[in-house]
């Protein structure tokens, strides 16, 4: 995690795989970012419950701010219910995303700080959740009913919805990963070609790239659980 032994890894993006039993490879910094994430996250919303106040202010405020904002989404996509049944599973996704996508801008001084969402792991293991989820979600909210539309509106379009099952999660992962992997990459170039004002300005950029990914993959999570919510 240190940037001493990034350095001496070789790599641009440095993933210090370390082989943890005989062909088990683990992407240590991966893991360190995740931990790093997932602490962010907790802090945040503990800071934000702990004290609330009528009228919002600091972190609260923040939080807030994107509490209401996915409320939102989800009540459009989802409906009043799903929005209730869903939310505390959208939210932490969408923060966590959001936190994984902005750790990588920090300044390297002392920890290679890297995004855990440049792992294609990463993004894979977060749209297999939502995929696995869906159908979870569905079963218990419609039972064996919730496959009917695999066979709508003609049972010929079977194919088309089974590719549809194993495409999306691919789409889903690479589309995060290659824009926060390519972003990443291109803020180490700037940083050796042009160690002043441009990469700032890419960070400035890539912060709302960080928002921007988060959304989307969010947006697409919630088309995939409307089906579950779908009264027609």
């Amino acid at each position: 995690m240190g940037n001493e032994a990034a350095e001496h890894s070789g790599e641009l993006i440095h993933y210090l795989a370390t082989e943890v039993a005989p062909g088990f490879v683990v992407h240590m910094q991966t893991m360190y970012m995740t931990w790093i994430t997932m602490a962010i996250v907790f802090v945040l919303i503990f800071m934000a419950a702990k004290s609330p106040k009528m009228v919002p202010s600091g972190v609260q405020n923040v939080v807030e701010f994107f509490i209401d904002f996915l409320n939102e989404l989800m009540e459009g996509q989802l409906g009043i219910k799903g929005r209730k049944y869903m939310a505390p599973f959208i939210i932490t996704l969408f923060m966590f995303i959001f936190i994984s996508n902005e750790l990588g801008l920090l300044p390297q001084v002392g920890v290679h700080w890297t995004s855990p969402t440049n792992d294609i792991n990463t993004c894979f293991a977060l749209s297999l959740t939502v995929a696995i989820g869906v159908h979870i979600i569905g079963m218990c909210q419609k039972g064996l009913s919730h496959y009917k539309h695999y066979v709508s509106p003609s049972p010929a379009f079977l194919p088309l919805h089974l590719l549809d099952e194993l495409v999306k999660p691919m789409t889903m992962a690479l589309r995060l990963f290659g824009n926060i992997l390519a972003g990443e990459i291109l803020l180490i170039v700037l940083y050796q070609l042009a160690p002043w004002i441009v990469p700032e300005l890419w960070v400035m950029f890539s912060l709302v790239i960080g928002f921007l990914q988060a959304f989307i993959f969010t947006m697409l999570t919630l088309t995939s659980f409307a089906l579950a919510f779908a009264h027609h």
